[in-house]
């Protein structure tokens, strides 16, 4: 099948990006009980807490950080959805401390409905990325499928020593956000209308390499990528394993421009929607309106690092408190 006219891959997509995943209540109804597989290496990170990639021990100086991340057209273009996909998938070794060393393609695509020339334009933008982050990108594996999907499988190394994990948070440490909110709201005004919003998609191609690293360098132990869950479930698992309580200055969140117009025109997914439900039985929003916490708890796409600590270029949003009645605060 070759390319007539362009083609609308959001089109295609019941879901856009990391709004597609299994609402977070569901998700952990289902893998409750299946502990990991027995080993022979030392599992250092595994599925108690809901961490961004499993890392197991291979010496004292070398831990193995492996992850698997695709989903569903979150743009048009598919050159800029292989880039932003690819990019998702890199965030999260970064966000557990570590380095990509090499990945694999995941793509589903239906042969039949959508031109092959596209699917090229995907793993060519899923190429550049990984180039650009000094990761090798070998191969991997394909499906024909009803709808196209794609992103990466990533092995990378961490010091274990330097290993950025939900459970390490200490109160008294502030919070720190190294991307605006709001890609979420306006993927989802994107696929109804086709209008684009390049600073969405250069926020969601933007590496978390370099937030990674000075999060290293500043002794950062705690933290988290912002992604499908929002801000608001990714703080509550933070929080959950930490076992304290997590503080959230709403008039200190960044946010793109055009994300709250988007909200208020009602541009807000079921994915984002199904996060608000999930964490307000444990949060306590104060005054802050309907609209802010939809904003808080909006679907992220190749979002930015959650961190314990204080980063150049950050915004500090918030701080670790001692555990209260409530896992999250916002005020």
């Amino acid at each position: 099948m070759g390319m007539t006219e362009p083609v609308r891959l959001t089109r295609y997509a019941r879901g856009g990006g990391c709004a597609c995943k299994i609402p977070p209540g569901e998700l952990e109804t289902m893998v409750a009980g299946l502990g990991p597989a027995t080993g022979t290496a030392e599992l250092l990170v595994g599925l108690d807490h809901g961490d961004d990639a499993a890392v197991v021990r291979l010496d004292e100086r070398t831990g193995l950080v492996t992850t698997a991340d695709f989903f569903t057209p979150v743009v048009d273009d598919a050159y800029d959805w292989g880039r932003i996909a690819a990019t998702n998938a890199l965030s999260d070794v970064y966000a557990m401390g570590g380095t990509p060393l090499v990945a694999l393609n995941l793509l589903c695509w239906p042969r039949d409905v959508l031109p092959l020339e596209l699917a090229r334009e995907v793993l060519r933008g899923g190429q550049d990325v990984a180039r650009d982050a000094g990761c090798h990108l070998a191969g991997g594996h394909s499906v024909d499928d009803e709808g196209p999907k794609y992103g990466l499988a990533v092995t990378g190394v961490v010091r274990p020593e330097e290993l950025i994990t939900l459970d390490a948070g200490r109160a008294g440490l502030p919070l720190s956000l190294t991307k605006p909110l709001g890609v979420g709201v306006l993927n989802t005004r994107h696929k109804a209308t086709g209008e684009s919003f390049p600073e969405a998609v250069a926020a969601m191609t933007t590496l978390n390499r370099d937030a990674a690293r000075a999060a290293v360098a500043a002794g950062v132990r705690c933290g988290t990528d912002v992604t499908g869950f929002g801000l608001l479930g990714h703080a509550s698992k933070l929080a959950r394993a930490s076992r304290l309580t997590v503080a959230i200055d709403a008039a200190r969140v960044p946010y793109l421009a055009g994300a709250r117009e988007a909200v208020r025109d009602g541009h807000v997914s079921g994915g984002s929607r199904r996060n608000l439900e999930w964490v307000t039985g444990w949060t306590d929003f104060g005054g802050v309106s309907e609209e802010e916490r939809l904003l808080l708890a909006d679907a992220q796409t190749s979002g930015g690092l959650l961190v314990a600590g204080e980063l150049p270029g950050a915004t500090v949003i918030g701080e670790l408190l001692p555990p209260g009645e409530h896992r999250i605060v916002v005020r």
